[in-house]
């Protein structure tokens, strides 16, 4: 098999077809003619027979006579204009008369069985159609008659015929050369999409393929592939992005640890020196460990799409449980948590991702909050969905900056409240778990007075 450009392929399909087309035309017009003509002649072959039968008498003994100054007058005297050819038989089938165009030659005169039937024949290697019939008298046969013509005409069926062959496979090389041009001009965008995609790599995500002219499938696949590079850029920033800032928020707490380990070993200390330094390395390393799970969990969420197990979760039992692993800190700090749940809540999700968005909400809720604070907590139905409200009367969270919680390692200006200690990927992690979870997630917070977080839940 060879293979064949995209271009010369629609030629080539476009002329397979065009092909098929031109074929039935010029059959049924070849058709057509040669029928055309072969009646015509049929036509004047009956004529001239039924002339000279006109000009056959019969007498009382059953023998015909023939006027023969009457029909050889009529134009027999040529070979060469309107060539029609008689002769005259007797009940014999023997040659009684001739017209003189005849000269030397006879025409053939066949048996019974081929009397008004047209026969295709030759006088003197020329091709002749004749036909044959009786002359009766009452019935009964007294002589013969045939008349014959050339086929000279038919000369214009195989003129036909060859001009036929010989124009055919020109109009198809004619039609693939302009198929094949205007193929070229029609994948032109093509061969931009082509040229464009060569010039797009890692570094170089910038580029775009210009859109054609017309809005059709060509206009449709550009757009779709600058879609596409659009996507792919935003990843690989985004990428880019976490892998700097992963870099940096790892980075930070080692570099505290070995500074500290750095210190001890300068020189001999006391015990509870000791203790202090190894006490702040193991709360580091357990920072340093979280934040660890918490990117893994991240880039588990971003890099593939999570298999949810989908069943019924009991949202009251949920949140509770939630509530149970910050006890701690709500004794502490003396929150008073107030749980308003008038029915038992279940939707179906999935059990482990909500308990993380809860746990997280629950836990930003509780951190920000101030002491002697309050945290709400809200269930309730609206139509086919269920809220979750979480409201706190913690730090809140500036309106400026409302639009970036979001956004990974991002932590709003915490210089008032350096103790509040986090990493920045809760809200990330809450934020693309959601979408995996067709879940409606909503922020309002007012500094200094507080924040609500309300999720629609299907």
């Amino acid at each position: 098999m060879f293979s064949l450009s995209y271009k010369n392929r629609i030629a080539f399909n476009y002329i397979l077809s065009t092909a098929l087309l031109i074929a039935v035309v010029f059959l049924v017009i070849y058709q057509v003619i040669s029928f055309s003509v072969d009646q015509h002649i049929d036509e004047q072959i009956n004529e001239e027979l039924q002339k000279h039968l006109d000009d056959v008498t019969l007498d009382s003994n059953d023998t015909y006579l023939i006027q023969v100054d009457q029909w050889r007058a009529r134009e027999h005297n040529s070979i060469d204009v309107n060539p029609v050819f008689v002769e005259f038989y007797d009940n014999n089938k023997k040659l009684i008369d001739k017209s003189p165009n005849l000269k030397n030659s006879n025409l053939v005169l066949l048996g019974d069985e081929y009397n008004d039937k047209y026969i295709e024949s030759s006088l003197n290697k020329n091709p002749i159609r004749q036909i044959q019939a009786p002359i009766l008298n009452n019935g009964k046969v007294v002589g013969y008659i045939v008349v014959a013509m050339s086929l000279d005409d038919f000369e214009i069926i195989f003129i036909l015929l060859k001009i036929l062959l010989v124009t055919y496979p020109i109009i198809l090389i004619v039609l693939f050369l302009i198929a094949r041009f205007f193929a070229g001009k029609s994948i032109q965008p093509i061969k931009s999409i082509i040229n464009t995609s060569r010039k797009i790599t890692r570094d170089n995500l910038k580029t775009r393929i210009d859109l054609p002219i017309n809005k059709d499938e060509l206009f449709i696949l550009s757009q779709t592939i600058n879609d596409l590079l659009d996507r792919m850029e935003e990843a690989v920033e985004r990428e880019k992005q976490f892998t700097s800032d992963a870099s940096h928020e790892l980075r930070t707490p080692l570099a505290i640890i070995k500074g500290t380990l750095e210190v001890l070993i300068r020189k001999p200390r006391e015990k509870k020196e000791y203790e202090d330094k190894i006490n702040f390395c193991v709360t580091e390393v357990d920072r340093l460990n979280t934040l660890v799970d918490e990117l893994l969990l991240l880039a588990r969420f971003e890099n593939q799409k999570q298999n949810n197990t989908i069943e019924s979760v009991y949202l009251n039992a949920l949140i509770l449980d939630s509530l149970s692993r910050y006890s701690e800190i709500i004794t502490v700090k003396k929150i008073a948590v107030i749980t308003n749940f008038k029915d038992e809540f279940y939707v179906q999700s999935d059990y482990y991702l909500l308990s993380i968005i809860i746990s997280n909400l629950l836990s930003n809720a509780l951190k920000y909050s101030i002491q002697n604070g309050t945290v709400a907590i809200t269930l309730e139905k609206e139509n086919q969905h269920t809220l979750l409200t979480i409201v706190d009367t913690g730090i809140g969270i500036p309106s400026s900056d409302l639009n970036k919680i979001f956004n990974s390692f991002y932590r709003a200006d915490n210089s008032k409240n350096p103790a509040i200690k986090g990493t920045g990927l809760g809200l990330s992690i809450v934020k693309r778990l959601c979408s995996l979870l067709a879940i409606e997630i909503d922020f309002k917070s007012e500094e200094e007075k507080g924040t609500t977080v309300i999720l629609k839940i299907n």
